[in-house]
């Protein structure tokens, strides 16, 4: 059977800096810049994975962003530990919860922040005592 790893999720925005700076100042990525095709490129290191940034123009035939919840990929999540003080740091830093921390089992504890575009990102604390 082959073996899969993990190489990088792909947004699509029609304002790729701001997208990276809502991940640098709100989350803390690693905004990376590039040439590609002659193009300027934006990729991201966040928590050891690949974020990449795709710019979407006007009538280039990409789809709006669905409503959440949605068929398909929901959410990406991100594994944190102290989740309620990083809450409400986020919250200080105007981030959008679209659901409050909250304990879903015991020793797990969970939220949900909107990023731009409609990006639904999962906040992990699975060290709860």
């Amino acid at each position: 059977m082959a073996t899969y790893t993990w190489d990088h999720i792909h947004l699509r925005t029609t304002n790729p800096e701001a997208m990276a700076q809502w991940f640098e100042k709100m989350l803390g990525a690693e905004v990376l810049r590039s040439m590609q095709e002659g193009k300027p490129r934006i990729d991201l290191r966040l928590g050891g994975a690949n974020i990449f940034i795709a710019p979407v123009a006007e009538g280039d035939g990409t789809n709006a962003a669905p409503k959440i919840p949605y068929r398909g990929l929901d959410h990406f999540g991100l594994s944190v530990s102290g989740i309620d003080a990083i809450a409400a740091d986020l919250k200080k830093k105007g981030v959008e919860f679209t659901r409050e921390p909250t304990t879903v089992r015991p020793g797990v504890r969970v939220c949900f922040i909107r990023a731009p575009e409609g990006v639904s990102i999962e906040l992990l604390d699975r060290n709860v005592k």
